[in-house]
């Protein structure tokens, strides 16, 4: 009996070290998150982003870095064939620019499908940098269409 309360007391002590100190991130799932496309996205995405290490998710085709969080990612939203909003290009992928939430900014890829959302807030850290290391995975995703500007 001593010899399992020992052992019950070291795994608990040892149990922060082996999980690591960060909670899961929740994120809510697109709802084409489950596309074939997203997995190829997923399984590219950078352990780390400018600095920032990769945490872990509680739903599928989403991935977010940073402790607190500074970078979130969906995959699997519908594409975005049309829009009004500014358009930028970088890591390889068309991103239209959602300004409305500052200091977080929300790009989604253009064109592509199914559509990818990263969140990033500008405080914490430089959205090119993000978006050129993410449009990495991002671009495996089909482009069936670019940006005009």
């Amino acid at each position: 009996m001593m010899k399992f309360l020992i052992r019950s007391l070291i795994l608990l002590l040892c149990a922060p070290v082996l999980t690591g100190c960060a909670a899961t991130v929740v994120i809510s799932p697109a709802d084409d998150a489950n596309n074939p496309n997203c997995a190829e996205v997923i399984v590219r995405l950078p352990q780390e982003t400018s600095t920032l290490t990769k945490r872990s998710t509680n739903s599928q085709s989403t991935a977010a870095w940073g402790s607190p969080v500074a970078v979130t990612l969906r995959c699997g939203l519908g594409p975005v064939m049309v829009s009004e909003l500014p358009c930028v290009t970088a890591g390889g992928v068309d991103w239209i620019v959602d300004e409305s939430g500052k200091p977080n900014y929300r790009f989604v890829s253009f064109g592509r499908t199914p559509a990818t959302e990263i969140i990033i807030d500008s405080e914490k850290v430089s959205g090119a940098t993000v978006l050129e290391d993410l449009g990495q995975a991002v671009q495996f995703t089909p482009r069936t269409k670019k940006c005009l500007g």
